[in-house]
């Protein structure tokens, strides 16, 4: 079952504008950067308790998040809720629960995106690996 919120996400059009935005809000510098080519994303990760905050631009268009910028603009993109097992909750919810298959994510997080018809349209998966890695 979840235990936390392991990642937020919000989607952004241009990272560098939106970072001193989001420093200020925050209250804290940028933590991480990322670059995930095969997300098609580079990405700003802040620390928010025990969660991150990341702010991710695409960098295709074709990529998922490249669709959901083009579709619904800037803005929440996606909840990832921290889990102890991806195999327990996939027995949990059953597979067609699930819209594809584990992906790597971040610092080897381990992902499952949720099917959106099941909840509501939103983007939710659930994650395995440390949500804040202080360094």
């Amino acid at each position: 079952m979840a235990h936390s919120i392991h990642h937020l996400n919000f989607i952004v059009r241009d990272l560098e504008a939106a970072i001193p935005t989001w420093e200020r809000l925050i209250g804290s510098p940028v933590a991480r950067r990322d670059e995930l080519q095969e997300r098609g994303v580079i990405a700003a990760r802040f620390h928010l308790g025990e969660s991150w905050l990341v702010l991710v631009q695409p960098t295709r268009e074709d990529s998922v998040p490249g669709r959901f910028l083009a579709a619904h603009g800037e803005g929440f993109f996606l909840l990832s809720l921290g889990v102890d097992s991806l195999v327990d909750e996939v027995k949990r919810l059953g597979d067609a629960a699930f819209s594809g298959p584990v992906r790597a994510g971040a610092d080897g997080w381990q992902v499952r995106d949720l099917d959106p018809a099941l909840v509501g349209g939103l983007q939710l998966q659930i994650a395995l690996g440390s949500g804040i890695q202080r360094r």
